[in-house]
């Protein structure tokens, strides 16, 4: 499976961002799909998930509220909406497939197929 996260940038607190994860190789419908961030200085942390269903969405207590995950099928891609961002949400985002198919983990080492990531920047 190859991964290619897109959608970084450079924004305002406050503003709005919608990465895209468009996925290629393996079947990718029956997968699920976990973001991930990293920020400078720590270590890599879930964002949200959805199950290849699209039924299922999993949020860190820090996005949920703000952050929306969705999946379209047509071209293979995973959304993560992002509102009402603030200046801790600036990291490296990344989206992965997980190990185990169709179920969204929240710790790094149950993915391994990770895309390349995507820089968000929120200044204050």
């Amino acid at each position: 499976v190859q991964l290619q996260a897109s959608g970084g940038g450079l924004v305002q607190a406050g503003d709005s961002l919608r990465l895209s994860c468009a996925a290629s190789g393996r079947t990718f419908s029956r997968y699920a799909i976990g973001w991930f961030r990293q920020a400078p200085g720590k270590e890599r942390e879930f964002v949200a998930g959805i199950t290849w269903s699209g039924r299922t969405t999993v949020y860190a207590d820090s996005v949920k509220g703000r952050f929306t995950v969705s999946r379209t099928y047509a071209n293979n891609t995973v959304y993560l909406q992002m509102n009402s961002l603030k200046p801790e949400d600036t990291a490296l985002y990344y989206c992965a497939v997980p190990l185990r198919g169709d179920y969204v983990g929240r710790k790094s080492d149950e993915y391994n197929y990770w895309g390349q990531g995507t820089q968000v920047t929120v200044s204050s």
